[in-house]
C-alpha cells in the first residue's frame, strides 16, 4: 500500500483516541497511535523499537541509519481529556476551519509525527552519515511515565533531540520545573466550646502556609531568572479541604500547591526546606502531618546557550532561544546525552482547549525546518 498523504496521516492520528488521564475512567491506551507511526515508518525502512511502559501504555523509537550521533525528533503520543460537548466540530476528526486544521492533538501534539515523515521523505535516498530517531512516548500529560521510562534505562539515544511542544517555532531552550505537592494534617476533633478536647488540623494547616509563604518569598528574593515572564520561582495554593461543621474542632486538612521552580533549583533541595519547616509544627500543635508530591516533579530544564543545537535552531528560524513557564519531557532527553530544544508549530494558547488547532500557514515552515535539521544532523559528517 503507498504511504497516505500527510494530511491522511495528520487525520488518522488524530481519529486515533490515546488520552493519558490520572482518573482512570478517562485513561486510554495509547497503541493505536503507536501502531500506526510504526506501520508507516516501518514501510519507510525505519527500524521500529515498540517498548512497554506499563499495560496498555507504549513507547516507539524508529531509527533510520545507524551509529552514534544523529538526531531525535520526539513527541508524545498522549492527549489530555476532553469535553466533545465543548467542541464546535468532532474532536477526533481533523477538520479545516478558517485555515486551520482542528482536532484533538493537532497543537499538542500528534500532528508533529506526520509533519516529521513528510520531512524526512525526499531526503531517504540518501545515505544518513548519522541516524534519524523518532520518539513517540506515553503519558506525557499525566505521569511522563514515558519518557521517565526511557531515563531510567539510560540507553544512549542521539547527539541532539528536538521535542515538537508547541511553541510556535520558536527556538525554547528552558523551562521552569513542575511540582505538584499535597500535605496532609491528622489532628484530633473534639468540641468547639472546649479547645483543649480536640488539636486543630485547621490552625496547624494556617501556620503550615505561613511558612510556605515565607518559603516563597525566601526562594523569590534569592532565585530569579529575566528570560522567564515570571521571571521568579512560584508557589500556589491550590486547593485545600479539612473540617465538617463549625461546632467541631478540625481533625484532619489537607492542602495542594503548586511550586515552578527556576533552573538551578532542585526540587529535592526545596523538598527538604518545606519538610524542615514542618517538623517544628507537628509538635507544636500535636498533629501528624503528612507531606508528598502528588506526582513526581518534572524538572526544570536548560540547555546552554552556546549549544551547537541552540544555534542551528536560531539560525534556521531566525529566532532567539526563549523560556516558557510549562513543563516538558526535554529534562529527561538531556539526561540521555542529548542537547535537547523544544521547537514546534503549534500556539500552547490552544493547547488543551477545545477547538484546538494548527495554523496551515505553519505546515509547509515546519517541514522545511525539520528537513534541514535532518539535512544538518544526519547528512552531514558529525
Amino acid at each position: 500500500m503507498p504511504l497516505p498523504s500527510m494530511k491522511e496521516q495528520f487525520a488518522a492520528l488524530i481519529a486515533a483516541p490515546s488520552v493519558s488521564c490520572t482518573q482512570a475512567a478517562l485513561d486510554q491506551t495509547n497503541r493505536p497511535v503507536i501502531d500506526l507511526l510504526a506501520s508507516w515508518l516501518g514501510d519507510l525502512g525505519f527500524a521500529i523499537d515498540i517498548q512497554q511502559v506499563s499495560p496498555g501504555k507504549f513507547n516507539l523509537l524508529a531509527s533510520y541509519g545507524s551509529g552514534p550521533g544523529g538526531l531525535v525528533l520526539a513527541g508524545h503520543s498522549d492527549t489530555v481529556p476532553y469535553d466533545a460537548a465543548l467542541w464546535k466540530t468532532d474532536p477526533l476528526k481533523l477538520t479545516e476551519v478558517d485555515g486551520r486544521w482542528v482536532g484533538l492533538g493537532s497543537c499538542d501534539m500528534k500532528g508533529f509525527f506526520a509533519l516529521a515523515i513528510e520531512a524526512v521523505l525526499p531526503l531517504l535516498d540518501q545515505r544518513f552519515k548519522q541516524p534519524l530517531l523518532i520518539l513517540a512516548t506515553c503519558d506525557e500529560e499525566s505521569s511522563m511515565s514515558g519518557a521517565r521510562a526511557l531515563a531510567e534505562a539510560g540507553r544512549p539515544l542521539g547527539r541532539a533531540a528536538v521535542i515538537g511542544e508547541p511553541t510556535g517555532l520558536k527556538p525554547i531552550r528552558l523551562h521552569k520545573g513542575v511540582m505538584m505537592e499535597r500535605i496532609d494534617i491528622l489532628g484530633q476533633s473534639g468540641h468547639s466550646s472546649d479547645p483543649s478536647l480536640g488539636h486543630s488540623a485547621l490552625e496547624a494547616m494556617h501556620d503550615a502556609m505561613g511558612e510556605l509563604r515565607g518559603l516563597r518569598l525566601a526562594w523569590q528574593r534569592e532565585y530569579r531568572n529575566p528570560q522567564f515572564s515570571v521571571p521568579q520561582p512560584t508557589l500556589n495554593f491550590g486547593c485545600i479541604h479539612g473540617g465538617d461543621n463549625p461546632n467541631r474542632i478540625c481533625g484532619q486538612c489537607s492542602l495542594e500547591f503548586d511550586l515552578r521552580p527556576l533552573p538551578g533549583m532542585d526540587p529535592q533541595v526545596l523538598r527538604a526546606a518545606i519538610r524542615q519547616k514542618l517538623e517544628p509544627l507537628a509538635e507544636r500543635h500535636k498533629v501528624k502531618i503528612d507531606y508528598a508530591p502528588l506526582f513526581p516533579e518534572v524538572p526544570p530544564f536548560e540547555q546552554a546557550e552556546d549549544a551547537e543545537l541552540v544555534r542551528v535552531a536560531e539560525r534556521l528560524t531566525g529566532h532567539r532561544a526563549e523560556a516558557v513557564a510549562f513543563g516538558t519531557e526535554a529534562p529527561y532527553l538531556q539526561r540521555l546525552g542529548c542537547e535537547t530544544l523544544v521547537l514546534g508549530p503549534g500556539d500552547i494558547a490552544c493547547a488543551h482547549q477545545p477547538g484546538e488547532y494548527l495554523e496551515m500557514s505553519r505546515l509547509t515552515p515546519t517541514v522545511r525546518l525539520l528537513r534541514e535539521l535532518i539535512e544538518h544532523y544526519c547528512l552531514k559528517p558529525a
